[in-house]
């Protein structure tokens, strides 16, 4: 699984968890830190990431069209990167499994 890190958490966590999602990425590695939702949708979809936000609209377009790209809705509020880091390492077997059933299309962790 391939993750697209969102612009509002940090792009840290790309090397972070590396060793859980390597070939990861963030949209400032893009050149997508200014883009709309629909723009870092459809560079998802074309490159095979998940996309991972806090953003609640990356969840509802989810429940609108389906996947791909697959959404990981973080709930966690404003937390710290290591926070998210460990809330990510927790949730593997989840994010696993999101990855590999066609009949999901967005994962909540919170």
């Amino acid at each position: 699984m391939r993750l697209l890190f969102d612009q509002n958490l940090s792009r840290k966590l790309v090397n972070r968890l590396a060793d859980l999602f390597p070939n990861s990425s963030h949209v400032q590695f893009h050149s997508l830190p200014e883009a709309n939702d629909s723009e870092i949708w459809e560079f998802a979809k074309i490159q095979n990431f998940c996309i991972i936000t806090q953003d609640a609209d990356f969840a509802e377009r989810s429940r609108l069209y389906g996947s791909p790209p697959k959404v990981i809705w973080l709930r966690c509020g404003n937390a710290t990167t290591r926070e998210v880091e460990i809330i990510l390492r927790s949730g593997e077997l989840s994010l696993r499994e999101l990855a590999e059933n066609p009949l999901l299309d967005c994962l909540e962790l919170y």
